[in-house]
């Protein structure tokens, strides 16, 4: 009996290995990662969770679609410079809506650029850096300039500097930063700025005096009421004396 179970040994471990592989071979494998979705603005923006404000302003100017199509398009990817709801805050009540639809669509497309920019490129480019809003104006320029050194980089539009915060996405073809400042362009907000509009100007009825008038007619060399009544009261005068004189001479 114990060569038997000596014998049987051996075949029991080979059945119960075909059947740990049998098990293991069955399992379905594990899906392959499939290729990712389309880049979305507003989905990076509200990632973030203090956006609400810009990713309205995305929506009502329509440039949130325009970014989504073009940034999975374009082979030089964008770059989004995003304010938060606090630098919206920190704008005078009614800079946004003293602004035109048009000028308030410049100042969103101010925000991004049409190239794809890391922190690194972004200390060594080339000032001023085109903006989407970059010649829809009369060929302004509508730059940004760049500056920085390190880790640090700020941006400055002529009217206002702010450093270029974290990034909410950093990664081709879209770039996300974050500014505690909304960017002001310099040929909206600039002391230079000339309103193409000019003041009507205001009517007045300038009071005229008497002696004014009367002096006028003077110039003019019309008699003046005045002088007019005076002499008919001469004359009258003049007329009386004579009648009363006739009357002496007929008595």
């Amino acid at each position: 009996m114990a060569t038997i179970h000596l014998t049987l040994a051996p075949l029991f471990l080979l059945l119960a290995a075909i059947f740990l592989s049998t098990v293991v071979t069955a399992q379905p494998a594990a899906p392959a990662p499939g290729p990712a979705g389309p880049v979305n603005i507003t989905a990076v923006l509200e990632k973030g969770g203090q956006f609400v404000t810009f990713i309205r302003l995305l929506n009502t100017t329509q440039i949130g679609n325009q970014i989504n199509i073009q940034v999975n398009s374009s082979t030089e990817g964008m770059t989004v410079f995003a304010p938060t709801d606090n630098a919206f805050q920190n704008l005078k009540p009614g800079t946004l809506n003293k602004l035109s639809p048009d000028d308030q669509v410049k100042l969103i497309l101010y925000h991004v650029s049409p190239k794809f920019y890391t922190l690194d490129d972004l200390l060594s480019v080339s000032n001023p850096v085109g903006t989407q809003a970059t010649g829809r104006d009369g060929g302004a320029v509508y730059g940004l300039n760049f500056t920085g050194q390190g880790n640090q980089v700020n941006v400055s539009t002529g009217v206002i500097e702010t450093r270029v915060s974290n990034a909410l996405r950093d990664e081709r073809p879209l770039a996300v930063y974050v500014v505690d400042m909304v960017l002001l362009p310099e040929e909206m907000f600039g002391k230079h700025k000339i309103s193409l509009v000019a003041p009507a100007p205001k009517s007045k009825s300038p009071a005229v005096s008497d002696d004014s008038s009367e002096d006028s007619s003077k110039k003019a060399g019309v008699p003046s009421e005045k002088s007019g009544s005076g002499e008919m009261k001469a004359g009258f005068g003049f007329g009386l004396g004579l009648v009363l004189l006739c009357l002496k001479f007929i008595v």
